[in-house]
Protein backbone atom coordinates (compact mmCIF):
# COMPACT_ATOMS: atom_id res chain seq x y z
CA UNK A 1 0.00 0.00 0.00
CA UNK A 2 1.30 3.44 -0.95
CA UNK A 3 1.98 5.93 1.81
CA UNK A 4 -1.17 7.97 2.41
CA UNK A 5 -0.48 11.67 1.87
CA UNK A 6 -4.18 12.53 1.86
CA UNK A 7 -7.20 11.33 3.81
CA UNK A 8 -9.57 11.66 0.85
CA UNK A 9 -9.23 12.81 -2.74
CA UNK A 10 -12.47 13.98 -4.32
CA UNK A 11 -13.17 13.70 -8.02
CA UNK A 12 -16.00 16.04 -8.96
CA UNK A 13 -17.44 18.98 -10.81
CA UNK A 14 -15.77 22.28 -9.92
CA UNK A 15 -18.95 24.34 -9.74
CA UNK A 16 -19.66 27.82 -8.44
CA UNK A 17 -23.10 27.87 -6.82
CA UNK A 18 -25.40 30.81 -7.42
CA UNK A 19 -27.97 30.76 -4.60
CA UNK A 20 -31.24 32.64 -4.45
CA UNK A 21 -34.58 32.34 -2.66
CA UNK A 22 -37.79 32.26 -4.70
CA UNK A 23 -41.33 30.99 -4.18
CA UNK A 24 -42.93 28.01 -5.88
CA UNK A 25 -44.41 30.17 -8.63
CA UNK A 26 -40.87 30.85 -9.91
CA UNK A 27 -40.32 27.11 -10.31
CA UNK A 28 -43.60 26.74 -12.18
CA UNK A 29 -42.89 29.72 -14.41
CA UNK A 30 -39.57 28.24 -15.51
CA UNK A 31 -40.71 24.62 -15.72
CA UNK A 32 -38.59 23.37 -12.82
CA UNK A 33 -39.28 20.20 -10.84
CA UNK A 34 -38.85 20.94 -7.16
CA UNK A 35 -35.91 19.09 -5.62
CA UNK A 36 -34.45 17.97 -8.94
CA UNK A 37 -31.05 18.59 -10.48
CA UNK A 38 -31.17 19.14 -14.24
CA UNK A 39 -28.38 19.87 -16.66
CA UNK A 40 -28.81 23.02 -18.73
CA UNK A 41 -26.85 24.58 -21.60
CA UNK A 42 -24.99 27.88 -21.56
CA UNK A 43 -27.89 29.80 -23.09
CA UNK A 44 -30.31 28.55 -20.44
CA UNK A 45 -27.77 29.35 -17.71
CA UNK A 46 -27.63 32.98 -18.83
CA UNK A 47 -31.42 33.20 -19.23
CA UNK A 48 -32.16 31.83 -15.76
CA UNK A 49 -29.44 33.94 -14.16
CA UNK A 50 -31.06 37.06 -15.61
CA UNK A 51 -34.44 35.98 -14.18
CA UNK A 52 -33.15 35.44 -10.64
CA UNK A 53 -33.55 37.94 -7.85
CA UNK A 54 -30.59 38.90 -5.62
CA UNK A 55 -28.15 35.99 -5.51
CA UNK A 56 -25.04 34.87 -3.67
CA UNK A 57 -22.08 33.20 -5.39
CA UNK A 58 -20.07 30.58 -3.49
CA UNK A 59 -17.81 27.75 -4.53
CA UNK A 60 -19.74 24.50 -4.40
CA UNK A 61 -20.23 21.25 -6.23
CA UNK A 62 -21.18 18.15 -4.26
CA UNK A 63 -17.72 16.62 -3.91
CA UNK A 64 -16.05 20.00 -3.47
CA UNK A 65 -18.39 20.66 -0.53
CA UNK A 66 -17.49 17.34 1.06
CA UNK A 67 -13.77 17.89 0.59
CA UNK A 68 -14.02 21.38 2.09
CA UNK A 69 -15.88 19.89 5.05
CA UNK A 70 -13.13 17.34 5.65
CA UNK A 71 -10.59 20.16 5.67
CA UNK A 72 -12.77 22.08 8.10
CA UNK A 73 -12.62 19.15 10.53
CA UNK A 74 -8.83 19.16 10.35
CA UNK A 75 -8.34 16.54 7.64
CA UNK A 76 -5.95 16.56 4.68
CA UNK A 77 -8.05 16.28 1.52
CA UNK A 78 -7.36 16.85 -2.17
CA UNK A 79 -9.65 17.69 -5.08
CA UNK A 80 -9.52 16.95 -8.80
CA UNK A 81 -11.70 19.06 -11.10
CA UNK A 82 -11.56 21.46 -14.07
CA UNK A 83 -12.01 25.25 -14.25
CA UNK A 84 -11.42 27.89 -16.94
CA UNK A 85 -9.23 31.00 -16.68
CA UNK A 86 -12.28 33.18 -16.04
CA UNK A 87 -13.72 35.00 -13.03
CA UNK A 88 -15.67 32.04 -11.69
CA UNK A 89 -12.62 29.80 -12.18
CA UNK A 90 -10.53 32.16 -10.05
CA UNK A 91 -13.23 32.22 -7.38
CA UNK A 92 -13.44 28.46 -7.25
CA UNK A 93 -9.69 27.81 -7.08
CA UNK A 94 -9.15 30.49 -4.44
CA UNK A 95 -12.02 29.31 -2.24
CA UNK A 96 -11.12 25.63 -2.19
CA UNK A 97 -7.41 26.26 -1.60
CA UNK A 98 -8.11 28.84 1.10
CA UNK A 99 -9.80 26.23 3.32
CA UNK A 100 -6.83 23.87 3.14
CA UNK A 101 -7.64 21.63 0.18
CA UNK A 102 -4.89 20.47 -2.18
CA UNK A 103 -6.05 21.56 -5.67
CA UNK A 104 -3.23 21.27 -8.18
CA UNK A 105 -4.88 22.45 -11.37
CA UNK A 106 -3.86 24.90 -14.08
CA UNK A 107 -6.97 26.65 -15.44
CA UNK A 108 -7.78 25.88 -19.05
CA UNK A 109 -7.21 28.71 -21.51
CA UNK A 110 -9.82 27.52 -24.01
CA UNK A 111 -13.09 25.64 -24.06
CA UNK A 112 -16.37 26.22 -22.18
CA UNK A 113 -16.46 28.54 -19.14
CA UNK A 114 -16.29 27.44 -15.51
CA UNK A 115 -19.34 25.50 -14.35
CA UNK A 116 -22.10 27.08 -12.33
CA UNK A 117 -25.20 25.76 -10.56
CA UNK A 118 -28.23 28.00 -10.16
CA UNK A 119 -29.82 26.91 -6.88
CA UNK A 120 -33.35 28.08 -6.16
CA UNK A 121 -34.30 27.69 -2.49
CA UNK A 122 -38.06 27.78 -1.79
CA UNK A 123 -39.67 28.75 1.54
CA UNK A 124 -39.84 25.08 2.60
CA UNK A 125 -35.98 25.01 2.44
CA UNK A 126 -36.01 22.63 -0.54
CA UNK A 127 -33.45 23.35 -3.23
CA UNK A 128 -33.89 22.95 -6.98
CA UNK A 129 -30.70 22.83 -9.02
CA UNK A 130 -30.04 23.90 -12.61
CA UNK A 131 -26.49 22.99 -13.51
CA UNK A 132 -24.40 24.18 -16.42
CA UNK A 133 -21.39 21.86 -16.37
CA UNK A 134 -19.24 23.97 -18.68
CA UNK A 135 -15.63 22.83 -18.63
CA UNK A 136 -16.24 20.74 -15.50
CA UNK A 137 -18.13 18.31 -17.73
CA UNK A 138 -14.98 17.73 -19.79
CA UNK A 139 -13.19 16.01 -16.91
CA UNK A 140 -11.61 12.88 -18.32
CA UNK A 141 -9.12 10.08 -17.63
CA UNK A 142 -6.15 12.29 -18.55
CA UNK A 143 -7.07 14.64 -15.68
CA UNK A 144 -6.61 11.92 -13.07
CA UNK A 145 -3.40 12.55 -11.13
CA UNK A 146 -2.23 9.03 -10.35
CA UNK A 147 0.17 10.18 -7.63
CA UNK A 148 -2.62 12.00 -5.78
CA UNK A 149 -5.20 9.24 -6.22
CA UNK A 150 -2.92 6.45 -5.03
CA UNK A 151 -1.77 8.41 -1.98
CA UNK A 152 -5.27 8.93 -0.52
CA UNK A 153 -6.99 6.57 1.89
CA UNK A 154 -10.24 7.07 -0.03
CA UNK A 155 -11.20 8.22 -3.51
CA UNK A 156 -14.62 9.90 -3.44
CA UNK A 157 -16.72 10.41 -6.57
CA UNK A 158 -20.23 11.66 -7.34
CA UNK A 159 -23.06 10.18 -9.36
CA UNK A 160 -23.64 13.53 -11.05
CA UNK A 161 -20.50 12.98 -13.16
CA UNK A 162 -21.97 9.81 -14.66
CA UNK A 163 -23.91 11.92 -17.18
CA UNK A 164 -20.74 12.47 -19.23
CA UNK A 165 -18.93 9.51 -20.83
CA UNK A 166 -15.42 10.94 -20.41
CA UNK A 167 -16.10 11.68 -16.73
CA UNK A 168 -17.48 8.17 -16.32
CA UNK A 169 -14.20 6.80 -17.65
CA UNK A 170 -12.32 9.05 -15.23
CA UNK A 171 -14.33 7.67 -12.30
CA UNK A 172 -13.59 4.07 -13.24
CA UNK A 173 -9.91 4.85 -13.70
CA UNK A 174 -9.65 6.58 -10.32
CA UNK A 175 -11.47 3.77 -8.52
CA UNK A 176 -9.31 1.10 -10.11
CA UNK A 177 -6.13 3.02 -9.27
CA UNK A 178 -7.26 3.28 -5.66
CA UNK A 179 -7.93 -0.43 -5.34
CA UNK A 180 -4.66 -1.35 -7.04
CA UNK A 181 -2.87 0.80 -4.46
CA UNK A 182 -4.70 -1.00 -1.65
CA UNK A 183 -6.92 1.98 -0.83
CA UNK A 184 -10.71 2.39 -0.82
CA UNK A 185 -13.46 4.08 -2.80
CA UNK A 186 -16.55 6.04 -1.82
CA UNK A 187 -19.48 6.96 -4.06
CA UNK A 188 -22.42 9.33 -3.65
CA UNK A 189 -25.62 8.56 -5.56
CA UNK A 190 -26.13 12.37 -5.79
CA UNK A 191 -29.92 12.48 -6.33
CA UNK A 192 -32.86 10.22 -7.14
CA UNK A 193 -33.26 11.65 -10.64
CA UNK A 194 -29.64 10.76 -11.34
CA UNK A 195 -30.32 7.25 -10.01
CA UNK A 196 -33.31 6.96 -12.32
CA UNK A 197 -31.12 7.69 -15.34
CA UNK A 198 -28.40 5.18 -14.48
CA UNK A 199 -29.97 2.65 -12.11
CA UNK A 200 -28.48 -0.53 -13.53
CA UNK A 201 -25.04 0.99 -14.05
CA UNK A 202 -25.02 2.32 -10.49
CA UNK A 203 -26.03 -1.07 -9.09
CA UNK A 204 -23.15 -2.69 -10.95
CA UNK A 205 -20.74 0.01 -9.77
CA UNK A 206 -21.80 -0.51 -6.14
CA UNK A 207 -21.38 -4.27 -6.41
CA UNK A 208 -18.02 -4.18 -8.18
CA UNK A 209 -16.11 -1.00 -7.28
CA UNK A 210 -17.63 0.85 -4.30
CA UNK A 211 -16.47 0.34 -0.72
CA UNK A 212 -18.51 3.11 0.94
CA UNK A 213 -21.86 4.27 -0.46
CA UNK A 214 -23.64 7.51 0.44
CA UNK A 215 -27.36 7.87 -0.31
CA UNK A 216 -30.47 9.46 1.10
CA UNK A 217 -33.74 7.60 1.57
CA UNK A 218 -35.20 8.62 -1.80
CA UNK A 219 -32.02 7.63 -3.66
CA UNK A 220 -31.56 4.21 -2.07
CA UNK A 221 -35.21 3.22 -2.50
CA UNK A 222 -35.03 4.35 -6.12
CA UNK A 223 -31.82 2.40 -6.72
CA UNK A 224 -33.41 -0.88 -5.67
CA UNK A 225 -36.95 0.04 -6.81
CA UNK A 226 -38.58 -0.64 -3.47
CA UNK A 227 -41.24 1.33 -1.60
CA UNK A 228 -39.80 1.53 1.89
CA UNK A 229 -36.50 2.23 3.59
CA UNK A 230 -36.18 -1.11 5.40
CA UNK A 231 -36.47 -3.00 2.12
CA UNK A 232 -33.79 -0.81 0.56
CA UNK A 233 -31.52 -1.34 3.56
CA UNK A 234 -31.89 -5.09 3.19
CA UNK A 235 -31.06 -4.86 -0.52
CA UNK A 236 -27.87 -2.81 -0.11
CA UNK A 237 -26.55 -4.63 2.94
CA UNK A 238 -23.44 -6.61 2.02
CA UNK A 239 -23.19 -5.22 -1.50
CA UNK A 240 -20.46 -2.83 -0.35
CA UNK A 241 -18.36 -2.58 2.79
CA UNK A 242 -20.44 0.25 4.27
CA UNK A 243 -23.65 2.01 3.22
CA UNK A 244 -24.37 5.38 4.84
CA UNK A 245 -28.05 6.18 4.45
CA UNK A 246 -29.51 9.53 5.49
CA UNK A 247 -33.16 10.14 6.42
CA UNK A 248 -33.45 13.86 7.13
CA UNK A 249 -34.89 14.57 10.56
CA UNK A 250 -34.97 10.80 11.24
CA UNK A 251 -31.18 10.76 11.27
CA UNK A 252 -29.06 8.21 9.45
CA UNK A 253 -28.19 4.54 9.38
CA UNK A 254 -24.73 3.08 8.75
CA UNK A 255 -24.93 -0.47 7.46
CA UNK A 256 -22.31 -3.21 7.20
CA UNK A 257 -22.69 -6.96 6.86
CA UNK A 258 -22.35 -7.33 10.62
CA UNK A 259 -24.04 -4.28 12.10
CA UNK A 260 -26.65 -1.58 11.67
CA UNK A 261 -25.78 1.66 13.46
CA UNK A 262 -28.52 4.26 13.91
CA UNK A 263 -27.48 7.88 14.41
CA UNK A 264 -29.95 10.62 15.39
CA UNK A 265 -30.10 13.92 13.56
CA UNK A 266 -28.80 17.03 15.33
CA UNK A 267 -31.76 19.39 15.82
CA UNK A 268 -31.43 22.79 14.17
CA UNK A 269 -33.49 25.41 12.37
CA UNK A 270 -33.87 24.37 8.74
CA UNK A 271 -33.01 27.19 6.33
CA UNK A 272 -31.55 25.51 3.23
CA UNK A 273 -30.93 21.80 2.56
CA UNK A 274 -28.14 22.55 0.06
CA UNK A 275 -25.01 20.63 1.04
CA UNK A 276 -26.62 18.50 3.78
CA UNK A 277 -25.62 15.18 2.25
CA UNK A 278 -22.23 16.54 1.25
CA UNK A 279 -21.33 17.62 4.79
CA UNK A 280 -22.70 14.39 6.21
CA UNK A 281 -20.28 12.53 3.94
CA UNK A 282 -17.47 14.83 5.11
CA UNK A 283 -18.04 13.92 8.73
CA UNK A 284 -18.29 10.21 8.07
CA UNK A 285 -15.18 10.11 5.89
CA UNK A 286 -13.21 12.15 8.40
CA UNK A 287 -14.23 9.65 11.04
CA UNK A 288 -13.33 6.64 8.92
CA UNK A 289 -9.90 8.05 8.08
CA UNK A 290 -9.12 8.98 11.69
CA UNK A 291 -9.89 5.73 13.47
CA UNK A 292 -13.37 6.60 14.76
CA UNK A 293 -16.04 3.94 15.25
CA UNK A 294 -19.17 4.00 13.07
CA UNK A 295 -21.33 5.69 15.71
CA UNK A 296 -18.83 8.54 16.09
CA UNK A 297 -18.33 8.85 12.32
CA UNK A 298 -22.08 9.05 11.86
CA UNK A 299 -22.40 11.68 14.59
CA UNK A 300 -19.70 13.76 12.89
CA UNK A 301 -21.71 13.50 9.70
CA UNK A 302 -24.92 14.52 11.45
CA UNK A 303 -23.17 17.50 13.01
CA UNK A 304 -21.84 18.70 9.66
CA UNK A 305 -25.25 18.34 8.01
CA UNK A 306 -26.91 20.21 10.88
CA UNK A 307 -24.52 23.13 10.58
CA UNK A 308 -24.88 23.56 6.84
CA UNK A 309 -28.70 23.42 6.73
CA UNK A 310 -28.93 26.18 9.34
CA UNK A 311 -27.96 28.87 6.81
CA UNK A 312 -28.01 29.62 3.10
CA UNK A 313 -25.12 28.08 1.21
CA UNK A 314 -23.45 24.70 0.75
CA UNK A 315 -20.40 25.07 3.01
CA UNK A 316 -20.04 25.52 6.78
CA UNK A 317 -19.95 28.99 8.24
CA UNK A 318 -19.06 27.86 11.77
CA UNK A 319 -15.76 26.27 12.82
CA UNK A 320 -16.42 22.54 12.56
CA UNK A 321 -13.46 21.67 14.75
CA UNK A 322 -14.95 23.72 17.56
CA UNK A 323 -18.46 22.30 17.08
CA UNK A 324 -17.12 18.74 17.01
CA UNK A 325 -14.46 19.11 19.71
CA UNK A 326 -15.95 16.39 21.93
CA UNK A 327 -16.23 13.93 19.03
CA UNK A 328 -12.73 14.70 17.73
CA UNK A 329 -11.05 14.25 21.11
Amino acid sequence: MAENRFDVVGLGSAIVDVLTTEDDSFLAEHGMTKGAMVLIDEEAAHRLYDALGPAREVSGGSIGNTIAGIAGLGGTPAFIGKVRDDQLGEIYAHDIRSVGVHFEHTPATSGPPTARCLIVVTPDAERTLNTYLGIAGLLGPDDIDEAVVTSAQYVLVEGYLWDVDTAKAAIVKAMDLAHTAGNKTAFSLSDSFCVGRFREEFKTLVDERVDVLFANEAEITSLYEVDDFDAALAEVRGRCELACLTRGEKGSVLVTVDEVVEVPAVPTELVDTTGAGDLYAAGVLYGLTHGKDLQTAGRLGALGASEVISHLGPRPEADLKVLAADLLA
